[in-house]
């Protein structure tokens, strides 16, 4: 994480994406390269594909390997499956989040998981471990799947409870209204701001980016969230249906002239905060900059003069 902070310290180039014949159906080369004079360099590449299709042959429906290779000479010096490595790094992504942003006293917590695949699965011991006690709602879309998580859940020690639930809907719920406000903002995420209506319709939706953000917000105050992710685009529509209390996040923010990467629906720092959003997620903007205090003052004084609070 500190290389992509550093100016000069990683190359991390947009995805190469192509689209093979099965509907849906992805595959991704995701390289990198992390510069240290202290640890030595490290230079790699995941190869991951996804095929919707694969489910009803009973094979995964996400594959991947990542590829390790000598910095100095270029020579692989390793092919690993990517499915372990991809699901241990997600749950201790969020075990490092649990720890830093999560609540002082975390015994006997309400705990929502949606999903119990092999994502659930990899979060158990996490959640047990940073959450002792915790009573967990599970929900998925195979209840079947879902029950065979649960006996596995019971069988933790830090797991107290375990409660499947009908709908995602019922399992949410519970979590949110047991949070105190005290605690961090349970924000949803709704349509990545690399997506495109076009993209949309390629995974077999028929409604708009606009179309989805709106359900999805919908559903979010319904279920007693905090707010929502999404891009400052459909920011002004959403703010026009809810007040200031459903907090709007935004990523995807670039500055005028600037380089989109691999973002779809990109607006200037002063645009966004003018269509209603509460926090911009600003990152290569300022860590890919020539110079990044520079970039930082200079984004706080444009955001200054359009009257937002500047941290």
């Amino acid at each position: 994480m500190v290389a992509l902070a550093r100016p000069g310290a990683s190359q991390l180039p947009p995805k190469i994406a192509i689209h093979p014949r099965p509907t849906a159906a992805f595959v991704h080369a995701m390289p990198a390269h992390l510069r240290s004079d202290e640890r030595g360099d490290l230079v790699g590449m995941k190869w991951v594909a996804g095929y919707a299709t694969n489910t009803a042959l009973g094979l995964p429906g996400i594959s991947a390997l990542v590829i390790v290779n000598d910095p100095a000479t270029g020579i692989p010096t390793a092919i690993l499956d990517g499915g372990p490595i991809t699901a241990q790094r997600t749950a201790a992504v969020s075990g490092v989040a649990i720890r830093r942003f999560g609540p002082a006293q975390p015994a006997g917590l309400d705990v929502a998981l949606i999903g119990t695949g092999i994502q659930g699965r990899s979060h158990l011991p996490v959640l047990a471990h940073l959450l002792p006690g915790a009573r967990l709602h599970v929900f998925d879309a195979d209840a079947a799947r879902a029950e065979a998580f649960a006996e596995l859940a019971r069988s933790h020690d830090g797991i107290a409870e375990v409660r499947v639930h009908a709908t995602a809907r019922e399992a949410v719920d519970t979590t949110a209204l047991a949070t105190s406000r005290r605690t961090p903002l349970l924000i949803g995420v709704t349509v990545l701001t690399s997506l495109t209506d076009d993209d949309l319709r390629e995974v077999g939706h028929a409604s708009t980016v606009m179309g989805e953000v709106s359900v999805l917000a919908q559903l979010a105050r319904a279920c007693g969230l905090d707010g929502v992710v999404c891009s400052a685009q459909e920011a002004s529509s959403l703010r026009a249906q809810y007040d200031r209390s459903f907090t709007l996040v935004t990523p995807g923010i670039r500055l005028a002239g600037a380089e989109r990467n691999d973002q779809a629906r990109t607006v200037t720092p002063e645009v966004a905060i003018g269509a209603g959003a509460d926090y911009l997620v600003i990152g290569r903007p300022v860590t890919q900059a020539a110079d990044p205090p520079a970039t930082l003052r200079a984004i706080n004084v444009s955001l200054a003069n359009v009257g937002a609070p500047v941290a």
